[in-house]
């Protein structure tokens, strides 16, 4: 399928379903430049808003584009460019890179009608001598040691200026020195000053907890290291803070034990206390391939998500979702007749431009 450009003409379409939060039944869309807008209801009798004859019936049922909130294209065995393509036709819609080098990531991030749209962090922030610096893996430039205030203050500009759309910092007390409490606090509060959201990869004794009480926004792993108490995770969801799920990394060979059932027992205390979970495979750890991960999907319902919640924890947990550029669309509504997972694994990501071509 070759998408066509983002100023495609006006049209109004015809669905048999649709999901915005919940399931609408037969709905009608007009398209305008890049965004999709839900008109209303296509069940029987006219819609007074949308001229006789001049709509596109679709097959199969449209969604807001996915999200993968936690991603390393630089990690990957496939180049980044076709990796994106690829995981546009296999139901993405948008990549989150969570820790890479920013001038590559931003030649990434150049917008493309074939692929998933990028949003990136920049570099890890990190002290001196910590995670990732000291790992074969880490791409050159994909971290900066933070010495100090002023040097917190620069290296989140310097993020800025390079396209981070968020600022990601490392407290990884498992493998080397991590940040102090003073610097940690100077990143939160340069980064809000920027207009940017604080994502932190915690592991190790009590590093989630510095990360809630400094006011970081997003943990980038449900936290593994340890159970967290009732009264942490109130104020974590007090704060409005947010977790990417990577729940499935720690069924993979060479993880930690037990990692998974503390991750598994603290998603579902954080969701029962109102929590929002976002769905994140960190794609480039380990061997995964290019598409939705059904074992993260799978994982998210183990730990108690029904569908409406795996689908909010898709499109990034907005009620009305996400209708700009990509949608996502499937040949059928999913039932629960069968794991949901391998249901989503048929999406496909579809451009807003590109939507007659699954006319009826």
């Amino acid at each position: 399928m070759s998408p066509k450009m983002m100023d495609a003409p006006p049209a109004v379409f015809r669905v048999a379903d649709a999901w915005r939060g919940e399931w609408m039944g037969p709905s009608l869309f007009r398209r305008g430049g890049s965004t999709l807008h839900y008109v209303g209801s296509a069940h029987s009798g006219a819609n007074p808003a949308v001229p006789v004859g001049a709509v596109v019936n679709l097959n199969g049922v449209l969604l807001p584009g996915f999200t993968d909130h936690h991603v390393h294209l630089q990690l990957l065995s496939a180049t980044a460019t076709t990796a994106t393509t690829a995981m546009a036709d296999a139901g993405l819609s948008r990549l989150i890179d969570l820790g890479g080098n920013p001038d590559v990531l931003a030649t990434l991030a150049e917008p493309d009608p074939f692929a998933a749209a990028v949003e990136y962090a920049g570099a890890f922030l990190t002290a001196p001598g910590g995670y990732p610096s000291d790992r074969a893996w880490a791409p050159h430039g994909s971290w900066r040691e933070i010495s100090g205030a002023d040097d917190a203050e620069l290296a989140v500009a310097e993020q800025l200026a390079a396209g981070a759309s968020r600022i990601k910092v490392a407290l990884n007390a498992a493998a080397g020195p991590v940040v102090s409490d003073a610097v940690l606090a100077d990143i939160v509060a340069e980064a809000r000053a920027a207009g940017l959201p604080v994502v932190a990869h915690t592991e190790g004794a009590g590093e989630a907890a510095r990360a809630i009480t400094a006011g970081v926004d997003v943990l980038a792993h449900a936290p593994y290291s340890e159970v967290l108490s009732d009264a942490l995770i109130a104020q974590a969801v007090a704060q409005g803070q947010r977790w990417i799920s990577t729940l499935a990394i720690h069924s993979d060979a060479g993880a930690e034990v037990g990692a998974l059932e503390i991750a598994l027992a603290n998603v579902r205390a954080f969701r029962a206390a109102g929590g929002e979970v976002l769905y994140g495979t960190d794609l480039g750890n380990g061997d995964q391939r290019l598409r939705l991960s059904v074992a993260e999907l799978d994982a998210l319902e183990l730990a108690g998500f029904d569908q409406t919640a795996v689908l909010r924890a898709l499109v990034g947990g907005f009620g009305r979702g996400r209708w700009k550029k990509r949608v996502t669309w499937l040949a059928e509504r999913p039932t629960v007749l069968a794991p949901l997972g391998a249901q989503l694994a048929a999406a496909q990501s579809i451009a807003i431009g590109d939507l007659e071509a699954v006319s009826a």
